[in-house]
């Protein structure tokens, strides 16, 4: 069992910095990171030429993935940000992924 949890997490490392080596944000166009735990959904908005999280939120103060999406958009937008680079990480992007991406856009963010 242990072996099969090792190789789990390598395949999935291996994915999410697949998708990184194309994905960078910038001052005008940040990075939408997002991360799914057990528990919860997180999403940070990052500027990683200059290392700073401009907005941030999960699901366990708003409840439901379509609530972070516009929550972090609304961030987003007080920060004077209105396009972002999508960084789906290591997950499939159908579900609640594409629930959170979804009401971004409608929450005003710029894919």
């Amino acid at each position: 069992m242990r072996a099969e949890l090792k190789q789990k997490k390598s395949q999935s490392s291996r994915r999410a910095n697949r998708v990184r080596a194309r994905i960078r944000g910038t001052a005008e166009r940040p990075r939408l990171s997002v991360y799914r735990s057990n528990r919860a959904y997180y999403a940070q908005v990052i500027n990683d030429d200059l290392g700073t999280t401009l907005a941030a939120g999960n699901t366990t103060k708003s409840g439901s993935v379509e609530k972070l999406g516009t929550d972090i958009a609304k961030a987003a937008n007080s920060a004077g940000v209105n396009k972002v680079v999508f960084d789906r990480g290591s997950l499939a992007y159908k579900g609640n992924l594409a629930k959170l991406a979804q009401a971004a856009r409608e929450g005003g963010l710029e894919f």
